[in-house]
């Protein structure tokens, strides 16, 4: 067989390492279990077996596109590298003071998150800029000596360097850079002026710590990936997806692997995004249920909500301040330790808890017969009659029934003295009310009501909580793409070329300095095209340029879309007219009075996204026969009722399916609860609308 194109992507979650392949249009998928000692060893397993179902070679791929969870995952597991953080005097416990603001105000017991680097492990430079990045203190020569040896000496893996107003003028973290990586050749370092050019120093200290503690674990893991490919013959690029949902080079992401903290969840926000584009969808709510974590993303007018600040592993409630503050350019999302795998416990009040601890892939759920002793989401719902115990990823993985009865009765049945069914469907309501109320917070956070939105859903799990997350948000509708048990790995070959450069600038309207603001976007603009060029196919790139604005005396500024141009003092007008707009958009009415001032900039730089064919939703044309009956449990009935089985591939346009069923396909099944009907649209989506 000969292709045209031939481009694969590549998600490695928690517990699945997602493959997609599109030849010529033509999609091949599969799942494999991810594998922790070597990830790369999935990722070729799993590219073999789809090569092979579309009758090619390894060397006939034109490009691997690659997004994965390690970052995130050695970041909350606090698995990385022996990591150093050095910063100005004075400044030495920012990590462990933060903002100083409670993220819940009154619980007396609050535990705040540690920092990722211990108090033993941060030095101090005595050196100092002022706000214009003015020297004030010159750090001494024999001062960068004597803490050169001390980090020599402290068999450091890699160190993270962040100074006070570096983001003005980096030339101080560049000096002990330099001095460290003469001493020590083969240390890993990261300066914040590089990673994280912006203003707040927890927040910019934070992720230069962030960076620096994967950067050795990702770049080894990124080497072996390139080697591994082009020995057993895939001589093609490998690119990467970076959090803010565009594709950069691989040698950029091992440099700033940080990027990469949210890259997977980013594709399966681009995979909805394309969806919506498709359907002419203005408000669409992603939802992405994988083995190890839920992602939930607001999508409005086809393009998924971004920030530049995020939180990982936010541990209380899901609430702002409770994570690790990472200051990066991200698709904004809400992410709990609700997956497949998550494990379900009882806590000193006898309550059903569940995540965000996994099995993961090793040992996996009770179900899977690899070890696993504790009960998990995968195990409830194999006792709920939602997954069929031989049919499991299309047969390669048989499930044992009594495996996940015996795990579900030891740790939550017996405790509770209930049956195990009956312990599996709290299971499965506590984590669904769980990512209902992260959807929620959510929703408030962004000041939106969800009830209007259609869910667009996918991973291997959000197909079969999506019809009772609806009925617990209030949405009436949701659809399941084709190949929604790999949508992400799909998303990632949806994605375009693109890097976001964002930067510190303080200038107030009525101080406007036209000439140091257009330097300032020129400088990130050859940064961001810097790092578009590395892989971008020859042609014209779209720029967007944001300013982040508020009124001088707020905390917190607004971002506001600005034309991508030379600007000059006769723009101020439009700017604050475009500002009090947006201001007016968030909080109902602008402020008369005060002064309007741009704290940061962003340039977003792109390859123009590629036109979509247009698909009108069709209605039920005919009734589908099922192919089996199996019993089910089904929220609103109560009980235990008798589903329809019926398989994707064999459903045409037009299909209409009445819950309760399961539609089965090889990565994820749908259940279509009482409550729901499903009907396959022209593209083979099912579009599920609540009766």
């Amino acid at each position: 067989m000969t292709a045209t194109s031939c481009r694969v992507g590549v998600d490695i979650g928690g517990t699945f390492t997602d493959i997609a392949l599109d030849v010529d249009g033509v999609l091949y998928s599969t799942k494999i279990l991810t594998d922790y000692a070597l990830p790369e060893r999935a990722i070729l397993s799993g590219v073999r077996q789809v090569v092979e179902q579309a009758g090619l070679r390894l060397a006939d791929i034109d490009q691997l596109i690659h997004g994965t969870t390690l970052a995130t995952n050695a970041l909350i597991e606090r698995r990385g590298a022996r990591t150093a953080f050095i910063t100005t005097e004075g400044f030495r416990d920012t990590l462990e003071m933060r903002t100083e603001n409670r993220f819940e105000q009154y619980d007396i017991n609050i535990v705040l998150p540690p920092p990722l680097i211990e108090r033993d492990h941060r030095f101090t430079l005595r050196e100092r800029l002022d706000v214009k990045g003015r020297v004030l203190i010159a750090p001494q020569r024999a001062e960068i000596d004597a803490l050169v040896e001390r980090i020599a000496e402290g068999d450091y893996e890699s160190v993270a360097i962040g100074f006070i107003h570096s983001y003005v003028n980096g030339a101080h973290e560049r000096q002990l850079r330099d001095a460290l990586q003469t001493r020590l050749p083969g240390l890993s370092v990261s300066i914040s002026s590089e990673v994280s050019p912006q203003m707040r120093e927890f927040e910019r200290f934070n992720t230069v710590c962030a960076n620096a503690y994967v950067k050795p674990l990702i770049k080894s893991y990124l080497d072996r990936l390139v080697v591994t490919l082009r020995q057993e013959g895939a001589e093609c690029p490998v690119f990467m997806i970076h959090s803010g949902g565009g594709i950069i080079s691989v040698q950029s992401a091992a440099e700033f692997p940080v990027r990469l903290v949210e890259s997977g969840p980013a594709g399966g926000a681009i995979f909805a995004a394309d969806i919506a584009r498709r359907y002419r969808l203005d408000n669409v709510l992603s939802f992405d249920m994988g083995g190890t974590t839920a992602k939930i993303c607001l999508i409005e007018d086809q393009v998924p909500k971004t920030a530049k600040t995020f939180e990982v592993a936010r541990t209380y409630r899901f609430k702002k301040g409770s994570g690790m503050q990472i200051s990066i350019p991200v698709v904004e999302m809400v992410e709990i330790g609700a997956g497949g795998g998550s494990i379900a416990s009882i806590d000193s009040m006898r309550q059903i808890r569940v995540g965000p601890h996994s099995a993961a892939s090793e040992p996996g759920p009770a179900c899977y017969g690899r070890g696993g002793l504790e009960p998990t989401i995968t195990d409830a719902n194999l006792l709920l009659g939602r997954l069929d115990a031989d049919n499991f990823a299309g047969g390669a993985l048989r499930l044992s029934v009594s495996s996940g009865a015996d795990a579900m009765a030891r740790v939550i049945g017996q405790p509770l003295g209930m049956a195990p069914e009956t312990a599996a469907f709290g299971v499965c309501e506590v984590v669904d009310e769980n990512m209902a109320n992260a959807g929620r917070v959510h929703a408030v956070e962004s000041g939106k009501d969800i009830a209007d939105y259609t869910m667009i859903t996918f991973g291997g799990g959000g197909p079969l909580h999506a019809a009772r997350l609806c009925e617990k948000m209030g949405v009436s509708r949701f659809i399941v793409p084709a190949g929604a048990g790999v949508g992400s790995a799909i998303g990632f070959l949806r994605a375009p070329f693109g890097y976001e450069a964002v930067r510190s600038a303080f200038v107030r309207l009525s101080e406007f300095d036209a000439q140091a603001v257009n330097a300032v976007i020129e400088e990130m603009r050859v940064e961001a095209l810097g790092f578009l060029r590395q892989g971008m196919p020859e042609g014209e790139p779209q720029m967007e340029c944001t300013a982040f604005m508020r009124y001088v005396g707020q905390g917190w500024e607004i971002p506001v879309a600005l034309p991508f141009k030379r600007f000059t003092a006769a723009d101020t007008a439009h700017f604050k007219a475009v500002f009090e707009e947006a201001y007016t958009r968030f909080f109902g009415r602008p402020i008369e009075g005060p002064d309007v001032e741009i704290v940061s900039w962003s340039v977003r730089v792109s390859s123009p996204l590629p036109p979509v064919d247009h698909i009108d939703m069709v209605s039920a044309a005919y009734r589908a026969q099922e192919i089996a009956r199996r019993q089910v449990f089904d929220v609103a009935a109560g009980g235990f009722v008798d589903a329809g089985i019926h398989p994707r591939e064999a459903l045409q346009v037009g299909a209409r399916v009445d819950g309760p069923a399961i539609i089965v396909e090889r990565e994820t099944s749908t259940f279509v609860t009482s409550n729901f009907t499903a009907t396959v649209q022209p593209d083979g989506c099912l579009l599920v609308v609540r009766r």
